[in-house]
């Protein structure tokens, strides 16, 4: 993905916020740099999002923007997910506990234990 420029004249830098103008509420917003350029909103650099002055009389939002995202951090996270859905995926061998029950009756996927007579100390 290009890095988007700052929509300043000369300006080399990187875009990180986005402004718009909402005409209807005397209103300039600035936020996050959108994900989609649009043709009427500017992208500008820190520097001239800094600097930046609305007409008289109009109001100035600005939305605060995210913290840089750490790539190592995305990745990290992202290989834990891809374990932990491989791992889940893995076939497990389930043991079940001896003596503890006789199958009465079975329906589908689910059983019916009654549990195992037990000597319990009698003589017989």
């Amino acid at each position: 993905m290009p890095v988007r420029q700052c929509s300043r004249p000369a300006c080399k830098r990187a875009a990180v916020y986005t402004l718009t103008y909402v005409y209807r509420d005397s209103t300039a917003v600035l936020g996050p740099l959108a994900a989609i350029v649009e043709p009427h909103c500017y992208d500008l650099c820190e520097r001239h999002a800094d600097r930046m002055t609305a007409p008289r009389g109009w109001d100035v939002v600005r939305l605060p923007v995210a913290p840089p995202v750490d790539a190592a951090a995305v990745a990290d996270d992202l290989e834990a997910l891809a374990n932990a859905v491989r791992e889940a995926a893995e076939p497990r061998v389930v043991l079940e506990p001896t003596g503890q029950g006789v199958e009465v009756t079975r329906r589908g996927h689910l059983r019916v234990l009654r549990s195992a007579p037990s000597d319990g100390g009698r003589a017989g």
